[in-house]
């Protein structure tokens, strides 16, 4: 259920992503979800978080929770210094949250009705998070599902 950018006649439903890497994967965000692109920012460890949790940044006075979406997803790298390359800030629950990403690709507009089901071949965790996927060339664009993608992320409880 992504954000629309307009319609047209026969139900052709318009939205824009904007596009992500990890590895070699490329996945999309709703682009009317987006608040702020970053750049490399200084991010303070939180004790005793989640794994998926880097930590919080601060942006412009306030507190960001920089989510380490390699991690999330179960992806790895030897290229340390591409997992935190960019940060993508979102809105949730009146939360700002920080995507942390190795590059940030294009904006495409692209037609709801070529969006196709996640292929039973998709990594769970991956099928888990996304909304479905654009053939895009020969590559798969993963739209992730803002909603689902923080349900995923559980705070640990340190009180017994």
């Amino acid at each position: 259920m992504g954000e629309t950018k307009g319609t047209s006649q026969g139900g052709n439903i318009t939205t824009e992503y904007l596009t992500l890497y990890l590895g070699d994967q490329l996945f999309g965000l709703p682009i009317l979800k987006v608040q702020d692109v970053l750049g490399e920012q200084n991010i303070t460890r939180i004790p005793k978080a989640s794994e998926e949790i880097k930590g919080a940044l601060n942006l412009r006075g306030r507190i960001v929770t920089a989510i380490d979406v390699r991690t999330l997803l179960n992806i790895k790298s030897g290229d340390e210094k591409a997992k935190t390359a960019m940060s993508v800030v979102l809105e949730h629950k009146h939360e700002l949250f920080s995507l942390q990403i190795e590059k940030v690709g294009d904006v495409m507009a692209l037609k709801q009705r070529d969006m196709e089901s996640n292929p039973p071949t998709l990594d769970e965790r991956w099928r888990n998070i996304s909304e479905g996927v654009f053939r895009l060339d020969g590559r798969l664009l993963i739209i992730l599902d803002i909603e689902k993608l923080f349900e995923t992320i559980t705070p640990k409880n340190s009180a017994a």
